[in-house]
């Protein structure tokens, strides 16, 4: 039996329903996880005790044999290779079932609906993409039954959704957050430690983040101006100049549609956002004309689709795409959020991620592209095709936003238009 230690036991022993634990590289979170997962499934009765890594490589190369070794006995017949599966005699006569899934089975085929589990582990969460979707319309029900839990373990990987997760204990009780350092294995040497800091040539932030367990903002970031204490907000716009829709099309990923208010100032304000998998292009479409924009700005590749909205009456605008309009796009974001003149709602969880983890290529081997990673930008490109659309910069004196009449910003100001007329 394996003896844990210090700041394994705290884990161990607590009785939370939810826990978080970010942990410093090697503090031992995989081995506390195979433990816990082999304890849950012997003291339960028919217990499913599924296991979720970054992807299916990942969960056999981290988890497969730890668990053969430590099931050892108690195994029924022989450990499915194939479905990585185990069945586990349980202290009830019966048995239970251990499973380790790719966080790729969710991601792309909606994996796990329809199943009672007693408790989910997920390893290294903040790789997961579109996570958030995953966990509260696939997985979350699938705790119900059982009144299940779930242990949410990783090392950081910008301010994303672990981030997210680490702060729930502020909001709800039944979560536990806990965060070790790899200082705190007492199995390996300081002096180890010291060495990898000297290996990451003194990044300290690389070296807090892998080995400290500090959130720092993730390198080579598009939008690096983005800042939470900035451009999160609570509020809502008072006087609202138009109502725009950015639509980024999808099925297997996430399709996105970003309610864009702009104010009489020319600021923009990100109040809503409709994020999810495994919708039709009708029901995308539906859900678009049942929000009634003033203005949409879908992505016009999807010829279909865009015919479709013009059908019922949506008011479309033209996307330009072509050489060089990804990186134009992102200039002026960029120049707006310089400015301030970008507000996310706080209730937009998808968009502010895709903002601190949306990242251009680290460039290893090759010449850095200045065109993003395809990954975490569904959001990203909706926001890109409002602002692109509709703000112009002028060099220097930067975005020109071009202003409709309004009668109440003329009542405002004191100004009658009419004289204008």
């Amino acid at each position: 039996m394996i003896e844990f230690h210090t700041t394994q036991k705290l884990v161990v022993n607590d009785t939370h329903r939810f826990r978080v634990i970010n942990a410093g590289r090697r503090w031992g979170k995989s081995t506390l996880v195979a433990w816990e997962m082999f304890a849950m499934a012997i003291s339960n009765e028919n217990a499913r005790v599924p296991y979720y890594a970054p992807t299916r490589d990942d969960a056999r190369d981290i988890m497969w044999k730890p668990l053969k070794d430590i099931c050892g006995p108690l195994i029924v017949g022989e450990p499915n290779e194939s479905r990585l599966e185990i069945v586990v005699r349980n202290k009830f006569g019966g048995t239970s079932l251990i499973v380790l899934y790719g966080w790729e089975a969710v991601q792309e085929r909606g994996k796990g609906v329809g199943v009672r589990n007693n408790h989910i582990y997920f390893d290294e969460v903040a790789k997961y993409k579109n996570f958030m979707y995953g966990w509260k319309e696939i997985l979350r029900p699938t705790l119900l039954d059982l009144e299940g839990g779930a242990t949410f373990i990783s090392t950081p990987n910008g301010f994303n959704h672990f981030y997210d997760l680490s702060l729930m204990e502020q909001k709800d009780s039944d979560y536990k957050y806990f965060h070790f350092t790899s200082y705190d294995n007492p199995y390996l040497k300081a002096e180890e430690i010291e060495k990898m800091k000297v290996e990451y040539d003194n990044d300290m932030d690389r070296f807090a983040q892998e080995c400290l367990g500090e959130f720092r903002m993730k390198s080579g970031l598009v939008y690096k101006e983005f800042n939470r204490d900035v451009h999160i907000t609570d509020e809502q716009p008072t006087e609202v100049l138009e109502k725009l829709g950015g639509l980024d099309w999808g099925h297997t990923h996430p399709a996105v549609i970003l309610t864009v208010k702009k104010d009489m100032d020319g600021n923009y304000w990100i109040t809503d956002e409709w994020y999810k998998e495994q919708k039709t292009e009708s029901e995308i479409v539906d859900m678009v004309v049942s929000m009634r924009f003033n203005k949409v700005f879908p992505d016009s590749e999807n010829a279909s689709g865009c015919e479709q909205l013009r059908r019922k009456g949506v008011n479309i605008r033209e996307v330009k795409k072509g050489e060089g309009s990804v990186v134009s796009g992102i200039q002026k974001v960029r120049e707006l959020l310089k400015q301030n003149r970008i507000r996310v709602h706080r209730s937009c969880l998808n968009t502010i991620q895709e903002f601190e983890s949306y990242s251009y290529s680290d460039g290893k081997g090759k010449i850095p592209s200045e065109k993003p990673v395809k990954e975490n930008d569904d959001a990203m490109d909706a926001l890109r095709y409002v602002i692109m659309s509709e703000v112009e910069v002028g060099g220097a004196s930067g975005p020109k936003v071009h202003y409709g009449i309004n009668k109440n910003f003329g009542q405002r100001l004191k100004i009658d238009f009419s004289k204008f007329y």
